[in-house]
């Protein structure tokens, strides 16, 4: 029979066990959020196993919400080391964190997306405006008389806009836990909204009730919530060519075989006019990391290395080759030095 015997260490170990579990070190690093990011993250992540033998780097999507919310719920190895995200985070997000002892967040910004409203490639090109885009997705749109809002009574994208097709509004697209949906809500369906006057100066007076109207999307059937795997929507849209789908231009030019953009405003989307930032609908990338967990979590600072590096997200980078917009020279200069020198968010910046 074995005796069971208490040393110092024995209680010593388990104390340390009890008090910081981030002490015991998973064997390779966490990463959640953006479906948008997580092609280039798992790229990222790949590179960075292949060249140095180390274990690569578990990439899940969970959305950028979703992985908003895991990141945000603790420090230690229960918790992932790092949430991608198509969107800022938000600072409601940022004081749950904090709240939760995930006190020094490093934020990246890695570079610019373009969100597409794309169909089959065996369907005609859309040219649609941001008004056309609030008009056949809102919840509620303008009646006859000024200051009226109705249920959106519109079934066709004729019945929005006279020029386009007389074909039924069927938009499959992201849910509500998706950067892209959020961006998508901010720079499409407001960006609709606010063309209409009496609409816009409602945000003067009342900012809850203008971005309940501009943002809230209809729930008729019109459009349809198709998860965080944008490669399905691409699947449904080959299946159905009178459908519309939402997704990161990434996607796109990885299926350009498949699927093509519509113009917005007459500025198809682009490498180049999302670079430029002509394209009517772009957004800035993230990841954020947990400090506490660098130098603990093995592989944290390679892997940070490995994104930030110019044969990564540089001009001529690997990520560009998957789709992704780099940041301007000097921005991606100075976001790569803040983050190998693990420079910690102020909260400020959720603000923006």
């Amino acid at each position: 029979m074995f005796k069971k015997v208490t040393t110092f260490s024995t209680v010593a170990t388990v104390a340390v066990m009890l008090i910081s579990p981030i002490s015991f070190a998973r064997e390779s690093i966490e990463v959640v959020g953006s479906s948008t990011v997580y092609p280039f993250s798992t790229v990222v992540a790949e590179r960075y196993g292949r060249s140095t033998g180390k274990p690569t780097p578990k990439i899940e999507s969970t959305g950028s919400g979703g992985g908003m919310k895991l990141f945000c719920s603790g420090v230690g190895t229960n918790y992932p080391d790092i949430t991608n995200s198509s969107r800022r985070i938000k600072l409601s997000e940022f004081k749950k964190c904090q709240t939760n002892g995930v006190k020094d967040i490093i934020e990246v910004q890695v570079g610019y997306d373009g969100i597409v409203v794309a169909n089959s490639v065996d369907a005609a090109t859309m040219n649609l405006t941001r008004k056309d885009i609030f008009l056949a997705l809102a919840e509620k749109v303008p009646g006859t008389n000024d200051g009226e809002l109705i249920d959106n009574p519109y079934s066709t994208w004729k019945q929005v806009n006279a020029s386009l097709p007389d074909t039924a509004i069927e938009v499959l697209g992201p849910p509500p836990t998706s950067g892209t949906r959020d961006a998508f809500a901010e720079l499409a369906l407001e960006g609709g909204c606010k063309k209409i006057g009496w609409i816009a100066a409602i945000k003067k007076t009342d900012k809850n009730r203008y971005k309940a109207i501009c943002h809230t999307v209809r729930e008729d059937g019109r459009y349809i919530e198709a998860g965080e795997n944008d490669n399905l929507i691409v699947q449904k849209l080959e299946a159905n060519p009178s459908a519309l789908g939402v997704f990161g231009f990434s996607f796109l030019d990885q299926n350009a075989d498949k699927v093509q953009g519509a113009q917005i405003e007459s500025i198809e989307p682009t490498f180049e006019s999302i670079a430029d930032k002509s394209y009517p609908i772009s957004r800035p990338l993230y990841f954020y990391v947990k400090k506490a967990h660098v130098g603990v979590v093995p592989g944290m600072m390679g892997y940070l290395k490995e994104f930030t590096n110019e044969r990564a997200w540089g001009e001529d980078g690997y990520l560009a080759e998957k789709g992704m917009i780099p940041l301007p020279t000097k921005m991606r200069m100075d976001m790569a030095s803040k983050t190998m020198s693990l420079v910690p968010m102020t909260g400020k910046e959720a603000l923006k």
